[in-house]
């Protein structure tokens, strides 16, 4: 992968992981059952930016963790902040630990990204010494 794509990739991953921070602003929301019908429609968009993202970054690299079927089944399960708003403690603690594992699942993408984007800088500086030399 050349250093800009692996920019954009690490760009990319970075915007996606704050969608991920803007989701969790919202179950926080309907946790507290303070929300309004445009807050509803915005965790709307925020979820469909969500798959959409998903699919342009996983088109780019192979994720084994967080899958595909666990950042979905997340989604599908909060339909709503209202409907959120009516879970039970039990169910409201284990929805926020499945978002948690998604969330670090990211980070730890991101840090294999930057550890990429950081050799194949190491790499163009090598050999932009090796070809100042042969001139």
């Amino acid at each position: 992968m050349s250093n800009q794509k692996l920019d954009q990739l690490v760009d990319q991953v970075e915007n996606y992981i704050e969608c991920w921070k803007q989701f969790n602003h919202f179950v926080t929301l309907a946790r507290a059952k303070k929300f309004s019908q445009e807050e509803d429609d915005q965790f709307l968009e925020v979820k469909s930016v969500l798959v959409q993202e998903l699919e342009l970054i996983l088109a780019s690299i192979e994720v084994s963790s967080p899958t595909r079927e666990d950042i979905h089944a997340l989604i599908t399960d909060a339909p709503s902040l209202r409907y959120l708003s009516d879970l039970n403690e039990g169910a409201s603690r284990a929805f926020e630990s499945q978002w948690h594992r998604i969330y670090i699942g990211w980070h730890s993408i991101l840090g294999q990204l930057k550890v990429r984007q950081r050799g194949e800088g190491s790499k163009s500086a090598i050999g932009s010494v090796f070809r100042k030399k042969k001139k």
